[in-house]
């Protein structure tokens, strides 16, 4: 390749004084084509993509750089000659930002500025892409939420269709925005009737067995409501489970006396004081549907054990004695948690667990919690923003979009699809647990930064990439160029305002298709992208309902595989570290799934984290190597493709 004809040819482009094209390698094995150029006088800028098409006009794609570089000047040495050392390696925004255009009319300048602060970006144009800057899913849901309180409504798939700043803001207007009918029911009432329960048809007889129920009485339940999907498939398998629960999580932890132990635990009660699902119980004996009852009041469990150390560590005792293979929690008391502890005399401290339902809190809940333990462990609880009921996500569940529509959609994607995929031959969807092994994949710092890389290049989130490796391992596995597994989906899109920052049950798990053959590698992320954004549309429609739609028979399931992709950071701020100090967590919130094959994605920003939840017979730690050997095909695939 004569890159001499390249420099040539973009030295051409009008709005160009000078230019120079080099191949770096700052990853190793990414090797790209690198533009660098100082604009003509009277141009204050240039659009990349106005630089890729004149390219495009006279040399072939291979010869079309990736990444485009703005310099006041180029770099000489002493002699007068250019230094291609001195070039700098290009910002990771230098692959896919285009020239800056600024924001014109009204919206695009509101819309711009919530950018702004949104991505800690100090200047949006209106090409700019939302993905390119940073965004995200969870991020997405907090500019929805900032839109509405600017009074720009909008459908949330336009955000992800049509990425850029003008297009959104074409947009604003479009969103079908969902009106929560009031609780009804007031404070101090003695009497419940159906006229105080607008998001349920119940009768006087079923209110009045459900008020008998709780402690306290009338004058202790603030609400009554139907589950959201996820609540209904979850409740189903702690029904239908033995001994155990797949649902029930913990976290274990140990703090070095009984005085920070007891300030932990006032905390949390404060943060279930605040939370209307943290005071909810889940009941149905004896109902045409499950419900979920909001107390007025509901007191943290908080119990002291003892072990005998000549048995084992604590610790070890504490995860044996509430082993979820074995052990359940009483889903109709209320709150969904409880704290037990017991004395380390051996090694001076105190050993608890955190034991919470699924039921009641998802991923993003969870950081949430933690958050405000954290605020009010400083005494900053007065800084917290207003707590946002779990009812108004059941209402954007139950009035949004209609049986109808979900079932069309999910028509058009499934209805020709009559055999399950089921990799490894796994088909047990039943399970509870018992027989699954986890394993952990950090990817290295370069696949991630090339994987990001190709994402930005086209426009779409690091997400569609990993559901199309994962796809692809998923083919393999099962013999199957079309395949369909379960993606969770956040929930929170359509969720109302302040959905970012809410308590509960969100996530929902639905099926996706992917289709292997018979596309370019670009065209299949393009397209796994455009599937995911169509899903966001029904995030709420349930997933029983969505497996009807196939043309598989029952009892075999539609998929036996799962893909949780969720967004964390490992950062610890001084004053998280001021608030936990001492405690010490011994383990994770651990997580199953009734799937044998679950895959959880932990974007942390900057790199990601893999665990592989797989049944003991196939292996976990096999699934990370297909894993990670698609990934990095993928990214190779997408680097080479013309």
């Amino acid at each position: 390749m004569e890159l001499g004809e390249i420099d040539a040819r973009l030295a051409k482009h009008p709005a160009i004084h000078e230019a120079v094209v080099t191949a770096r390698e700052d990853v190793p094995g990414d090797k790209r084509l690198v533009a660098y150029y100082t604009l003509a006088e009277g141009h204050a800028s240039v659009e990349i993509d106005s630089l890729r098409r004149h390219l495009q006009e006279k040399l072939p794609e291979y010869m079309v750089p990736a990444v485009y570089v703005v310099l006041e000047k180029l770099p000489l040495t002493p002699n007068g000659k250019l230094d291609r050392k001195a070039l700098p390696a290009p910002d990771l925004d230098a692959v896919v930002r285009r020239g800056y255009e600024a924001p014109q009319g009204e919206t695009e300048i509101a819309l711009a500025r919530i950018w702004s602060d949104l991505l800690k970006v100090e200047q949006v144009g209106r090409h700019d892409h939302f993905f390119e800057l940073g965004g995200h899913s969870l991020l997405a849901v907090s500019l929805i939420g900032h839109m509405r309180q600017a009074g720009l409504s909008v459908d949330v798939q336009a955000l992800f269709s049509q990425p850029t700043l003008a297009a959104l803001a074409a947009a604003v207007g479009g969103g079908r925005e969902i009106v929560v009918p009031a609780n009804l029911i007031p404070a101090g009432c003695e009497h419940i009737t159906p006229a105080m329960l607008p998001l349920l048809s119940l009768d006087q007889a079923a209110i009045d067995r459900i008020v008998a129920s709780v402690p306290g009485g009338a004058a202790n339940v603030q609400d009554i409501y139907p589950l959201a999907p996820l609540q209904e498939g979850i409740l189903y398998h702690h029904l239908s489970a033995g001994a155990g629960d797949p649902y029930v999580l913990h976290a274990l932890f140990t703090v070095p006396d009984r005085s920070r132990l007891d300030a932990f635990a006032q905390a949390l009660q404060q943060v279930i004081d605040r939370h209307d699902i943290l005071r909810t119980a889940v009941l149905w004996q004896g109902l045409d549907e499950p419900v979920q009852v909001v107390l007025r009041q509901a007191r943290l469990h908080y119990e002291t054990l003892a072990f005998d150390p000549r048995s084992g560590e604590v610790a070890d005792q504490l995860k044996e004695r509430f082993d979820t293979r074995y052990s359940r929690m009483d889903v109709t008391q209320a709150p969904l948690m409880q704290l037990v502890f017991a004395e380390d005399e051996g090694q001076q401290r105190w050993v608890a667990m955190l034991r919470f339902h699924h039921m009641a809190l998802d991923h993003t809940a969870l950081e949430v919690v933690r958050q405000e333990i954290q605020a009010h462990l400083l005494g900053q609880a007065a800084q917290l923003g207003s707590p946002v009921p779990y009812r108004n996500y059941v209402a954007q569940a139950r009035l949004g979009v209609s049986q109808e529509e979900h079932e069309r959609f999910f028509r058009e994607r499934l209805g020709d699809i009559d055999e399950p995929t089921l990799p490894f031959g796994l088909q047990d969807v039943q399970g509870d647990g018992s027989e699954i092994e986890q394993a952990d994949l950090a990817l290295d710092a370069g696949l991630s930064l090339r994987l990001r890389t190709q994402a930005r290049q086209l426009g779409v989130s690091a997400a569609s990439l990993v559901h199309l490796a994962f796809a692809q391992v998923l083919g393999q596995a099962s013999g199957r160029d079309q395949v369909v597994f379960g993606t969770v989906l956040l929930g929170r899109m359509q969720g109302g305002e302040g959905a970012d920052r809410a308590l509960g049950m969100f996530i929902n798990t639905l099926p996706l298709r992917v289709t292997l053959d018979g596309q370019s590698v670009r065209e299949g992320v393009k397209t796994t992208h455009a599937e995911l954004t169509a899903l966001l549309g029904h995030e709420h429609a349930s997933l029983a309902l969505a497996q009807r739609c196939s043309a598989v028979s029952a009892p075999l399931p539609l998929f036996s595989a799962l893909l949780n992709y969720r967004h964390s950071s490992l950062a610890v701020t001084e004053q998280a570290q001021s608030a936990w100090q001492g405690m010490q967590v011994l383990g994770g919130a651990e997580e199953r799934t009734n799937y044998p094959l679950t895959l959880n994605v932990d974007d942390l920003g900057d790199g990601f984290h893999f665990t592989a939840l797989v049944a003991t017979a196939i292996g976990a730690q096999r699934l990370c190597g297909y894993l990670q050997s698609a990934l990095d095909g993928l990214v190779q695939a997408l680097e080479q493709a013309p």
